[in-house]
């Protein structure tokens, strides 16, 4: 075993959701959660980094029994389930509505949903923007813009159809919108993030956490949100059906996919 992971109390797997740990069912699979337990057991920490809110993300950590900080809203904050609470937070600038508004004037087409902590927003409720509501069982407020600015942005999230994100993407180039960052996070969505957060820059905040000291972080991720995290991490892991660009960026490439049980095969790895 590599010196790194000889002490798995010292270990800490901090997974992507969607694609990674959880497969189209959105259901963890039952080989997934036993590998998971056999970690934990063993002394090992386990949490998740994802892009969605703590509203959206609530179920995961019951359903897992997390006991540990998770990342969230794409690294732009950091939710402790115990404690039930945001412990780190990176708001947009306030200059994140004017861009906004802008956007959903000149390309109406784009679904806009608008993360906070304690919130989401749907200002331009497209049936791209509908499912994304419904896949992630959240209860959204629906409303304008300036309504919206009154709260705390963390994010905000453009849905629309594949086709329509390259095009998207070049629009924004165009804009030059200073203060704010844009990642792709499905191939239908399209995110605007506080300049320099990612899931890689909370990941560097995680390590300074209470507790979490000499940790080791193993990293995994499938997708292009994932990357500043795989690169942060000391570890860096893909399942099997990340995209190229996630894999050239990992130390570990699975066999398995996140439909296969990709976490059971790190885990066995790890523990082996």
């Amino acid at each position: 075993m590599h010196p790194m992971f000889e002490n798995p109390d010292k270990i800490c797997i901090i997974t992507d959701l969607d694609g990674t740990f959880l497969p189209k069912s959105k259901t963890p699979l039952p080989r997934d959660l036993a590998a998971v337990r056999r970690f934990e057991q063993a002394g090992g920490v386990f949490t998740i980094a994802t892009g969605r809110t703590v509203e959206a993300s609530r179920r995961y950590p019951q359903e897992l029994g997390l006991k540990s900080p998770m990342i969230v809203f794409n690294g732009a904050g950091i939710y402790d389930p115990a404690a039930d609470r945001l412990v780190y937070i990176h708001p947009l600038p306030k200059e994140a509505a004017d861009m906004t508004a802008r956007v959903l004037t000149e390309q109406p087409h784009a679904g806009i949903e608008i993360l906070c902590p304690a919130s989401t927003w749907v200002i331009n409720n497209t049936p791209h923007e509908q499912e994304h509501v419904r896949v992630c069982g959240i209860t959204p407020r629906y409303g304008t813009i300036p309504e919206a600015a009154q709260d705390t942005w963390l994010k905000v999230l453009f849905a629309m159809s594949p086709e329509d994100i390259p095009p998207f993407i070049d629009y924004i180039d165009r804009q030059h919108f200073a203060g704010v960052s844009f990642i792709r996070s499905e191939a239908r969505f399209y995110e605007m993030l506080p300049e320099g957060v990612s899931k890689g820059s909370a990941l560097n905040a995680y390590r300074k956490l209470p507790g979490m000291e000499g940790f080791t972080f193993v990293a995994v991720g499938d997708f292009d949100n994932d990357i500043e995290m795989l690169r942060a991490a000391d570890f860096a892991v893909c399942p099997q059906n990340a995209c190229d660009n996630a894999k050239a960026c990992a130390d570990l490439i699975l066999s398995r996919t996140c439909e296969e049980g990709a976490m059971e095969e790190l885990i066995d790895r790890l523990l082996s």
